[in-house]
């Protein structure tokens, strides 16, 4: 059974919102927590297998977004018990629960895992956008807090791009739809 389908609804919440409302806040949170997680697990993954010309430029890239991305899980999971819920952060949960496959990059070239990466960063942010849009149906802390991180996850998409764009703007992975067909089409670009 997926926090989709779930009863999340909590015992109490936080003033002024409805226990039946948060509990949706809760389950939407809850894919968020497991997204937040999966992608800081993906980007430490990235960072210890790049390999490359561009390696230490992506070594050095990474870090600063695995740390964001931690606390963006940690405010996530704060908001989720707020709002009288569980975070659950377990493996098991994140895995029996996600809608998205395990990276499958290993070691490899610095742009064939920059572009797996914007694959995966279209993948969260198209997931946050959704929470953002729900979330604004019921409560603006929570979508607060979700568009904030929608910033700086868009942001670090950029950073990605911006080695994957050529000088007329056309983007090596245009028209890709998995993590090995933007790594091989990536890997022609390096």
């Amino acid at each position: 059974m997926t926090s989709q389908t779930k009863d999340l609804t909590p015992k109490y919440t936080v003033p002024g919102l409805e226990r039946e409302a948060a509990g949706k806040l809760i389950g939407l949170l809850r894919l968020r927590l497991h997204a937040l997680n999966d992608l800081h697990l993906t980007l430490k993954h990235v960072h210890w297998n790049v390999v490359g010309p561009h390696f230490i430029a992506v070594h050095e890239m990474i870090d600063p977004q695995v740390d964001r991305v931690r606390d963006m899980a940690d405010d996530v999971a704060e908001r989720t018990a707020a709002l009288g819920g569980v975070a659950q952060g377990t493996p098991g949960s994140l895995v029996a629960e996600r809608t998205w496959d395990d990276y499958s990059i290993g070691r490899g070239d610095a742009i064939a895992h920059l572009a797996a990466l914007d694959v995966v960063y279209t993948g969260v942010i198209e997931g946050v956008r959704a929470a953002v849009k729900e979330a604004g149906e019921i409560d603006p802390a929570t979508e607060d807090l979700l568009i904030e991180q929608l910033r700086d996850l868009e942001q670090f998409q950029w950073f990605v791009r911006a080695h994957l764009e050529s000088a007329r703007g056309t983007l090596a992975t245009d028209d890709v739809h998995s993590e090995k067909e933007a790594a091989a089409k990536g890997a022609k670009v390096s």
